[in-house]
């Protein structure tokens, strides 16, 4: 069937209507959240009249939507496995907490409803008619929608563990060159942190703030493990955690750890070219290959259909 351009154009108007107003519903309900707090501690300051005159002054978007895809969420937190909602909180916190749990599974439920929407747009403005596959692709778009914000976590605290790899041969350099002119670890850390950039560098604000405000040395340092998941840092936290119960010297520990970060780099360099042939093997094949076939075969061919038209 022959598509319509004017209606396939209606379509995705109102898809990116759709999609703006609900981007715009989570960012002011996210941009409102220190608002909503402070409100919250004036009520209980003053009494109940001030929640309930915040709570009349908000939007009409944000009383309807936003309790609806609280309760749709509650329901698909309920339906999922246990052991999935505990892998996303851990991918979460790996991810550098972007969000929270209820804030993942709402952006699930908007994905979902949205690439499902797109595919009925797209049905009604083709004017194809309900069939077995058209059911299929609109359940192949609405597991798409549910399983990329997987994906994007996923992604997200891939890469965040990557750049805290990349960083840690020397920054255990310089925590190892600071040990041992004389500062203590925690002066170590905090002059790391200030020189490093990225997450690492948060990381350690983060665990140095804890142990500022009360927290033990190794807990932070075991949180700080915990957070990243990065096997490197893990085995660094337990190695000064151990030396620290045994009175063992930091220095020599931390100069061990930094020799053996440094064996390790070199080693994922060359794993990383050893792969490299494998990986250019596949764009050879499919893009270079045929375009020299082509280019060499190509004029052979013409010749030979001009002298055998036959």
């Amino acid at each position: 069937m022959a598509l319509d351009p004017i209606a396939l154009i209606i379509a995705f108007m109102i898809f990116t209507a759709i999609v703006l107003a609900l981007m715009g519903i989570v960012s002011g309900g996210q941009s409102q959240t220190a608002v909503a707090a402070r409100e919250r501690l004036e009520g209980w300051k003053r009494g109940p009249e001030l929640e309930t005159e915040a709570a009349t002054r908000a939007p009409a978007s944000e009383r309807v939507l936003v309790p609806l895809l609280r309760g749709v969420t509650d329901a698909l937190k309920s339906l999922l496995p246990v052991s999935l909602l505990k892998s996303v909180e851990k991918k979460l916190i790996y991810a550098g907490e972007p969000m929270t749990l209820q804030g993942f599974l709402t952006m699930v439920v908007v994905a979902s409803a949205l690439s499902t929407g797109l595919g009925v747009l797209i049905v009604f403005a083709t004017g194809a008619s309900i069939s077995l596959m058209t059911a299929g692709i609109l359940g192949g778009l609405a597991l798409i929608g549910f399983y990329m914000p997987f994906y994007l976590v996923n992604s997200r605290a891939k890469q965040r563990q990557h750049s805290i790899i990349k960083k840690l041969p020397d920054a255990f350099d310089l925590i190892t060159t600071c040990v041992e002119a004389g500062l203590g670890l925690d002066a170590a850390l905090a002059r790391v942190a200030e020189k490093v950039e990225g997450p690492f560098s948060d990381e350690l604000n983060r665990a140095i703030r804890d142990v500022a405000l009360g927290k033990t040395r190794r807990d932070a340092l075991k949180e700080l493990g915990e957070r990243t998941g990065v096997p490197d840092l893990i085995q660094f936290v337990n190695a000064v955690v151990q030396a620290e119960a045994m009175g063992s010297s930091i220095g020599a520990v931390l100069r061990v750890q930094a020799d053996t970060l440094r064996v390790r780099r070199r080693q994922r360099a060359e794993e990383a070219a050893y792969k490299a042939p494998v990986k250019m093997l596949f764009p050879l094949v499919l893009c270079i290959f045929p375009t020299l076939f082509i280019v060499i075969l190509g004029p052979a061919i013409i010749t030979i259909m001009q002298d055998f038209p036959g």
